[in-house]
């Protein structure tokens, strides 16, 4: 049972207590309407309401636990937030102020005037919230975070999308462009396969994952720790925002200004509403990125987490496969990116610790399965055989040979000089002379 409430409050059996009951103008009015009784009393008890922060001499805005600890309380006794808000609230706030030392909720619950305001400005700029309380709140956010869920949610955009999963792709802020490019390459041949991508909309690898999608007219989800008024107005998500293929969220008010505890904390947001998860960089033990993935790895553990794969030592990623995330496997298909979101990562070919020149039956097993699955699937035989390839070649131990992959794949040299070949035009393999060999061409 969710902890928030025992029922649902319908919206409109909602009152204030110590406040006017007329609100003012029309539209606040039926802005109010919209919301459950349930989440304007939690909005009341912590939210700002435009000032994107507590005021210093207003009340004291109750924290994230303890509206936890309020909330397990009220429903202990078969109550619901709203029941602060009806005919019992101030006997119910002395009690609950008296065993859970909760600051005074009083002057928090009778800022209705402040809170029709807000709704009104928010509802002016496209912006909705639900609250845990609420039946669209995202289930995602509940099954996998449970009461450390965020209390409430604001979006702009189409809300469905938060439930429909994707690939997560996450990284730093100051990277090299080449990082930057390739980011924007993985999140384009995500959303054209058919596919959402979540990020946290900062700047760096985030919001290049987001404009990747964006080109390829994908679904887009960011998950934001602060300005969300401002970034729905920028010129690059007005259009999708506009025809449901974005959607932008955060758990802090929408005024809120950057704050590096918001940040941290919001990265366990973006992989909760994720199928997979694909770290494309990190700074060893320090920033959001680094903490989001350990956190993932070593707590959550509920979906797959990769990490881009690099010819050279990276110790930030080395370190993330060795707590048990997986190299990227480079999916260039549909169909490949279904396995990378449906399978267990542990189990994944690329995964298999063989290299191509490994001489064990498993290894050469693997090669003729592989191919035979390849050549069964004749519609997309082509694609599935340069799928299985480039798995398999990318994990080996470099560099490589015309040889060797032969003899691991069970094919004629000249086929595997063919894919070979087809690989370096794709730019995942370098061909090098003196001898011929192969390497990879990642940076």
């Amino acid at each position: 049972m969710d902890i928030d409430c025992v029922r649902l409050a319908s919206s409109h059996e909602w009152c204030w207590t110590g406040v006017p009951t007329r609100l003012g103008r029309c539209e606040q009015r039926v802005a109010m309407a919209n919301l459950t009784g349930n989440t304007q009393a939690i909005l009341l008890l912590t939210a700002p309401l435009l000032n994107g922060k507590s005021e210093k001499n207003g009340p004291r805005l109750l924290s994230d636990g303890a509206y936890r600890r309020l909330a397990r309380w009220l429903r202990g006794q078969s109550m619901s937030p709203f029941d602060l808000l009806g005919p019992d609230a101030e006997a119910i706030s002395h009690t609950v102020e008296q065993e859970l030392k909760l600051p005074p909720l009083r002057p928090l619950l009778e800022r209705g005037f402040q809170l029709s305001q807000a709704v009104e400005h928010w509802g002016q700029r496209g912006i909705w919230v639900v609250s845990r309380a609420d039946v669209n709140y995202p289930k995602r956010f509940k099954e996998r975070l449970g009461d450390v869920a965020p209390p409430v949610i604001y979006g702009c955009g189409d809300a469905k999308l938060l439930g429909m999963g994707g690939l997560a792709i996450v990284g730093s802020r100051n990277v090299s462009q080449s990082i930057l490019d390739y980011t924007a390459d993985i999140a384009r041949r995500c959303a054209e396969s058919g596919f959402p991508v979540i990020s946290g909309g900062a700047r760096g690898v985030d919001r290049a994952a987001m404009q990747g999608a964006g080109a390829a007219e994908g679904q887009v989800v960011g998950v934001l720790a602060d300005s969300l008024a401002q970034a729905i107005i920028k010129r690059e998500h007005r259009e999708p925002l506009m025809n449901g293929r974005m959607v932008l969220c955060t758990p802090y008010d929408p005024q809120a200004r950057f704050n590096v505890g918001h940040a941290m904390q919001r990265n366990k947001l973006v992989y909760a509403l994720s199928d997979a998860a694909l770290v494309v960089n990190a700074d060893f033990e320090k920033g959001g990125t680094w903490a989001g993935a350990v956190e993932q790895l070593d707590t959550f553990k509920q979906i797959p987490l990769y990490i881009r794969r690099v010819s050279e030592s990276n110790k930030a990623l080395d370190a993330l496969m060795r707590k048990g995330a997986s190299a990227w496997p480079d999916p260039i298909n549909a169909k490949s990116f279904a396995d990378v979101f449906s399978q267990d990562p542990k189990s994944m070919i690329d995964d298999a610790p063989l290299g191509l020149f490994d001489s064990s039956d498993a290894g050469i097993s693997n090669g003729h399965q592989l191919r035979r699955r390849a050549l069964h699937e004749s519609a997309d035989a082509a694609a599935v055989l340069e799928e299985c390839v480039q798995r398999l070649i990318l994990k080996a131990e470099m560099p490589l040979t015309e040889d060797g992959i032969a003899t691991q794949l069970a094919v004629t040299k000249p086929q595997a000089r063919t894919w070979l070949k087809h690989l370096c035009e794709k730019g995942l393999l370098v061909r090098r002379t003196r001898p011929v060999r192969y390497e990879p061409a990642y940076e």
